[in-house]
């Protein structure tokens, strides 16, 4: 479930978004990406300059850039909670997200005056700010009430804290009846499968599998293992082997199976079955040996997990063939051993 909030200021928004990070929620602010702009410029982190960076890049780039960049760290079968959505086109783009909800939080105008900061700003001041500034007619500046327009719920929230928990919890039986199940995407779906056939890898050092598909049909699998009839790395060992790489790193690997792609496309050979045009999907990034069968064998696109570590002569060389790579989880996994 992904729960953004919006709101006018001092509604308590992220008041809400800590009680749902108690509750399992991982929160992501879009102001978080302002903030890291303005240290990436030296510019002092203050409300005005947070709305002034903010309404620069969605010129730049596009009124959704912010909830973009967002969007793009989400993990499938995770809770998030969205805050500091105030663009229509913010929430347009994670109104595509499934089982996501947007929520529209408020509180009478006084109630949010004594909650702000009054040394700062008088009431008159923190009336005008709220008409023009966060409800702007420009397409890349602050527009809360159209916001407010495409959210689904609206919480109110003025009373205590302990009431507003009431509320949350409330609101979250309600989504949950109203929960839809999601199918997974061909990408996830066949990611699955290769932890199902990895568990018949037989190298402890990592039980990993490929499958290679062609117009979303598997056509081949593979495990890493080794060659038929020779001994397993479980029954004798492993046989590990160092490399010298040009940076003058050095990583150990084992020798003695076939790694998963590798198996995939020789199974493909052994029963004459066609690759040219087809996805392979892994666990990490193929190593280079791999990397050049990938290549030679016709497939164009290539799904990983994870990242590997010693794969960087493998991108490179999918880069200059054209091999569409994308690797879903930017986390380096490290083998058993290196």
């Amino acid at each position: 479930m992904i729960i953004g909030i919006t709101g006018p200021n001092a509604s308590g928004k992220d008041t809400v978004a800590n009680i749902l990070e108690e509750k399992g929620f991982i929160h992501y602010s879009l102001s978080d990406i302002l903030r890291d702009e303005l240290k990436k410029l030296n510019r002092e982190e203050t409300r005005e300059n947070l709305i002034s960076i903010g309404n620069e890049l969605r010129k730049k780039y596009n009124p959704s850039v912010l909830a973009e960049k967002t969007i793009q760290k989400f993990e499938a079968g995770k809770d998030y909670v969205v805050t500091s959505i105030r663009n229509p086109r913010e929430a347009e783009a994670l109104l595509k997200q499934p089982n996501f909800h947007l929520v529209y939080l408020n509180a009478p105008i006084k109630i949010r005056y004594r909650r702000y900061d009054k040394e700062k700003i008088s009431f008159k001041e923190f009336l005008n700010e709220e008409r023009i500034i966060e409800n702007s007619k420009k397409e890349h500046e602050l527009r809360l009430n159209d916001c407010k327009k495409l959210a689904n719920i609206e919480l109110v929230n003025d009373s205590t804290l302990t009431q507003l928990r009431k509320k949350i919890d409330k609101m979250l039986d309600y989504l949950k009846e109203g929960e839809k199940y999601v199918r997974p995407s061909w990408d996830e779906y066949f990611l699955s499968m290769c932890d199902v056939a990895g568990t018949r890898g037989t190298c402890e050092r990592g039980r990993i599998a490929s499958i290679i598909t062609r117009e979303r049909r598997i056509i081949s699998t593979g495990y890493a293992g080794s060659p038929p009839g020779l001994p397993h790395c479980d029954e004798v060992g492993h046989e590990m082997k160092s490399m010298l790489h040009e940076d003058g790193s050095v990583s150990k690997h084992c020798v003695r199976t076939i790694h998963a792609e590798m198996n995939a496309i020789c199974q493909a050979a052994k029963y004459g079955i066609f690759l040219d045009g087809g996805t392979l999907y892994c666990k990490a990034t193929p190593c280079y040996t791999c990397a050049k069968s990938i290549i030679a064998s016709g497939i164009k696109r290539v799904v990983c997990k994870q990242d590997y570590h010693a794969s960087r002569d493998s991108v490179r060389l999918f880069k200059e063939a054209k091999i569409e790579l994308e690797i879903k989880d930017k986390t380096v996994l490290k083998y058993k051993n290196q």
